[in-house]
């Protein structure tokens, strides 16, 4: 492993000759992958390669929004809605707009989550993705309204809805508007649901606060990749609230599988396959075709 190593960097730096007394070796940034969670160093073509999960652990790092489509959606099928739907300033929280604006920048995004329609392996949906490197996927009133069309279109068109939540919970520089978006989500996927329509969400790290209490917690399949965190209150409040010692897995996935708020754990590697399975069973056109 470390001859290997030896001869990757070897091969990768630039040795700058300029100065005579010392000379200055660059090497890349981008060649090696530190995992947060087991401290194990790999190379990062091997990180990519695995969907940027550990090699040695399983951590899974967070996708953006970009990247979790590329890998669930079939190519050449996805068509965004709500595209330049952009945020304003209700309540002229200070720097607020130029914040977004900057993100808006650095992430190509206009807002915390991207909505959709497109195909798993042939199966129409519409799919939402939210994206935690935008402002931590905290939910305003535009990821609200976006969630709320998204659910409303799927009700009319007769279409089943994964999404695929990330979220540090509600954004509050626009204050009680973003806990609006709570029970706005929540009163559009009950009418989706009663229209017998199926809705799958997708628990991805972090998913907390004000998502978690509203629509992420709605479907009626909740997956969550491995050992995501998903909550409401951090730890500490929740401790010091009830005057308890939390277990140490609390919030994990594994944890809210076990006590029955998670129906499955599944591997990125595996989402897209099981996703393409719940919609084919909940296919009502797909269901009569079948033979017993």
């Amino acid at each position: 492993m470390m001859e290997d190593l030896f001869k990757v960097v070897k091969s990768r730096v630039k040795i700058d000759n300029n100065s005579p007394k010392k000379r200055k070796v660059n090497i890349p940034s981008d060649l090696l992958f530190k995992c947060p969670r087991c401290q194990t160093t790999i190379f990062k073509d091997e990180f990519e390669l695995a969907g940027r999960i550990c090699t040695n652990c399983g951590y899974h790092a967070r996708l953006t929004a970009l990247q979790r489509l590329e890998i669930t959606a079939d190519k050449s099928t996805f068509v965004e809605y709500d595209k330049g739907m952009t945020s304003v300033n209700p309540i002229d929280f200070p720097d607020y707009s130029e914040k977004v604006r900057s993100l808006s920048e650095n992430t190509g995004l206009n807002e915390a989550i991207i909505t959709g329609e497109c195909e798993i392996r042939g199966e129409r949906c519409i799919i939402g993705v939210m994206d935690s490197h935008f402002m931590m996927a905290s939910m305003g009133s535009v990821v609200g309204e976006k969630i709320t069309r998204a659910f409303e279109k799927a009700t009319k068109k007769k279409l089943p809805v994964i999404l695929f939540t990330a979220s540090g919970g509600a954004r509050m520089q626009e204050g009680i508007v973003s806990l609006m978006q709570m029970a706005k989500t929540s009163g559009a996927v009950a009418l989706h649901g009663e229209a017998g329509l199926f809705y799958c969400t997708v628990l991805t790290d972090p998913t907390t606060g004000g998502v978690t209490a509203s629509f992420a917690s709605l479907g009626d399949i909740i997956i969550a990749e491995p050992k995501v965190l998903v909550g409401f209150a951090g730890r500490r409040v929740i401790e010091g609230t009830i005057k308890q010692r939390l277990p140490d897995e609390f919030q994990s996935a594994e944890f809210l599988q076990e006590h029955g708020f998670v129906d499955m754990i599944v591997k990125r590697n595996r989402m897209r396959h099981v996703l393409y399975r719940l919609l084919r069973f909940h296919n009502k056109e797909a269901v009569t075709t079948w033979q017993i």
